[in-house]
């Protein structure tokens, strides 16, 4: 009798830690302080030991699934325009048309490297004192650009503009290197209005959440613990689709009101305190 008390209480404190990981990476997914950077530093303090990319990639399929709730009408119109133009020529969806091109094509770049350097990427710069620096990265890149309103709007962005976006999604592969803010950081630094380089950073994350979905299936399906984690997995699934639409919401209104040394102040403290710490 004793025994079985043992057991359930080592599963419920280890769904707690599952379900504090998923919150904590779907809160800070949408916002720039690297959700990759975050999920390794939790996973050392809560002493939780995850191998291999599955559950990263499953709990930032729930923070997809907050992105198109969210955006699902920005995205319907997007879509209708694109095959509109595709099909009619109507010059009135002519920008939803260009501005789907260049999510296509400023999402090349990390794909790319992807493909033949995440795991290696992984290897080297998952350290913890690695991420410390790399969060201070972020922190001084959303510093320079802390004060900057651009001007540009969807249709007034260039092919040139879009693949140095996109090598900045390419950059943020690196743990503790926010996607969210390298993205948001190089549209801003070209010109670009909050709110075109929020939508447009926010739609580059939707090819690339599906397209390492679809990679990371037959790993989850394989995984030899997914039976015993399969409730850990759903509850980090819940948490983290509602803590990354909350978080998304709030972000969009710091956009609005240009408090991105918020978050800056943030990654060199979080940074700073690591490397003391730790």
């Amino acid at each position: 009798m004793g025994k079985i008390k043992v057991e359930i209480s080592f599963d419920l404190i280890l769904w707690i830690k599952y379900l504090i990981l998923g919150i904590f990476q779907g809160f800070t997914e949408p916002i720039p302080v690297s959700s990759s950077g975050h999920l390794v530093l939790m996973q050392h303090f809560l002493g939780v030991e995850i191998d291999g990319l599955s559950f990263e990639v499953l709990v930032n399929f729930a923070s997809l699934f907050a992105v198109l709730v969210i955006y699902r009408h920005d995205l319907k119109k997007l879509v209708s325009g694109f095959f509109n133009y595709v099909f009619t020529r109507d010059r009135a969806t002519k920008k939803d048309f260009q501005f789907g091109m260049y999510i296509v094509i400023a999402t090349i770049p990390a794909v790319v490297i992807a493909l033949f350097f995440e795991d290696w990427i992984s290897d080297q710069f998952k350290h913890i004192h690695v991420i410390a620096i790399t969060l201070i990265i972020t922190g001084i890149a959303l510093w320079f650009i802390r004060n900057l309103k651009g001007h540009k709007r969807d249709q007034e962005i260039t092919f040139k503009e879009v693949i140095i976006v996109g090598l900045a999604q390419a950059v943020a592969l690196i743990p503790g290197i926010s996607r969210s803010g390298a993205t948001i950081v190089a549209a801003m630094g070209l010109g670009w209005r909050q709110e075109t380089a929020l939508r447009f950073s926010f739609f580059l994350f939707i090819p690339i959440s599906v397209g390492a979905g679809i990679l990371a299936i037959s790993d989850l399906i394989n995984d030899p613990q997914l039976a015993q984690l399969l409730v850990p997995y759903l509850l980090a699934f819940i948490g983290s689709f509602i803590a990354s639409y909350y978080s998304l919401k709030w972000f969009m209104n710091i956009m609005k009101s240009g408090k991105l040394i918020y978050f800056s102040l943030y990654c060199f403290v979080v940074g700073g305190f690591v490397l003391w710490v730790l």
